[in-house]
């Protein structure tokens, strides 16, 4: 399977590499640049949902999780684990593939707001992002303030990064569904409330007021807006 697959990505023009382990796979990723992952919950030693966890220790790549197990608790898991996307087996190559160019143009998408506030920024590390004394390292995967580490999953991440990247810029509930999740899994317009508010009581944990960061605009969506 996971050589036929790699054939079919070939043919579409991807490059590809294969890892027989999960193992092989965090090494694979801890040493080169890669755009995603096709991640087979059914590996020996370490099963999908060990490795998924294992990467979003320290990375943000985006992982699409194949199962051969139809049970929506599976899937559901790979989702709170940091999975994009799953897709069961067996699958047809043409539904691989476009759940493959759909989640990459998301990624593309928004890494251009991600990049709005590097472009203007001179004599700053492309890898820090701020808020008075909040600190980003993207590199790293970290968000601190006053030397307090804030523990965040990797949506949560990803939604704080996209406000501190683009502050002054009004999103709504529906701008951050695409560019945080796409559409497939997500048809409830709370799920970003409820992410928003732990990041809030995440910030309010380790004293900073979460409210201040991200400001709800009432009726419309959220932004992040950093007062003088």
């Amino acid at each position: 399977m996971r050589q036929l697959i790699q054939l079919y990505l070939q043919a579409d023009g991807y490059d590809t590499d294969c890892a027989s382990s999960g193992e092989e796979a965090i090494q694979t990723l801890e040493q080169f640049p890669i755009d995603l992952i096709l991640l087979d919950v059914m590996m020996p030693r370490m099963d999908g949902f060990d490795v998924c966890t294992a990467i979003r220790k320290f990375s943000p790549v985006p992982i699409i999780m194949l199962t051969a197990r139809e049970s929506m608790t599976d899937k559901v898991i790979g989702l709170k684990l940091g999975a994009d996307d799953y897709i069961t087996k067996p699958f047809d190559q043409h539904e691989l593939l476009a759940r493959i160019e759909s989640i990459l143009r998301r990624e593309q998408l928004l890494n251009k707001y991600n990049e709005n506030t590097f472009a203007e920024t001179k004599g700053v590390s492309k890898s820090i992002l701020t808020f008075h004394s909040l600190r980003m390292n993207i590199q790293m995967h970290q968000v601190s303030f006053q030397e307090k580490e804030l523990p965040l999953t990797p949506k949560e991440f990803g939604i704080l990064r996209l406000f501190l990247s683009n502050k002054g810029r009004l999103f709504h509930r529906e701008d951050i569904i695409e560019l945080l999740w796409g559409t497939s899994h997500i048809s409830d317009d709370r799920t970003v409330d409820t992410h928003i508010k732990n990041i809030r009581n995440k910030l309010n944990d380790i004293g900073i007021d979460g409210h201040k960061v991200i400001k709800t605009v009432w009726g419309t969506g959220y932004i992040c807006h950093e007062e003088n």
